[in-house]
């Protein structure tokens, strides 16, 4: 596994070094011992998985706060997605940015969205699936969002914006004070 630091903080995406012959694949997709330098004393408790059917679909942007707050490892598994991350931590150099990653089976890249960063996803392909590994477990007392077309952070989307939830659509916009989320 490669790990690529990015401009955010903690951001960070790892290539993984799939095996290949005339039979197939064989991918690692986490390995507690090679991801320490990025995981380090946290543990993998929740394992999730998204289908997405509509393209231009959005889901997101979500977070959790503290104490309940969760690093989040993120791979598409089928389709391609564009997978956002933004930074909300307060005090961050880099508040209020977002970085993101065009993931798919065939560039085997995992995103690492870490605790005070908010996470989501536009869908690129039909019927996409994203595999999340969760470092806490999901709490929806701590559950926060932000809108995905939030005009203070500005993300490119690579397509209309389509199709979106009820609760994904109703985040309020941040207010101009709006101090961020303690990790």
């Amino acid at each position: 596994m490669n790990i690529l630091q990015t401009a955010l903080s903690g951001v960070v995406v790892i290539e993984t070094v799939p095996y290949s012959d005339r039979r197939g694949s064989f991918s690692r997709y986490y390995c507690e011992r090679e991801l320490a330098v990025v995981i380090g004393d946290r543990r993998i408790v929740q394992i999730n998985h998204s289908r997405t059917t509509a393209v231009g679909a959005v889901r997101g942007m979500h977070y959790q706060r503290h104490p309940r707050s969760e690093m989040k490892l993120v791979r598409c598994i089928r389709g391609r997605v564009w997978d956002v991350a933004v930074d909300l931590r307060v005090g961050s150099p880099t508040f209020l940015q977002w970085h993101a990653e065009e993931l798919a089976p065939e560039n085997a890249r995992m995103l690492v969205i870490p605790e005070g960063c908010a996470h989501g996803f536009q869908v690129l392909e039909s019927d996409s699936e994203l595999l999340y590994l969760h470092t806490a477990f999901y709490a929806p007392e701590a559950e926060g969002g932000v809108s995905c077309n939030e005009p203070r952070i500005g993300i490119s989307w690579p397509l209309p914006v389509t199709d979106l939830s009820l609760r994904d659509s109703s985040h309020p916009p941040l207010s101009a004070i709006f101090p961020g989320i303690v990790v």
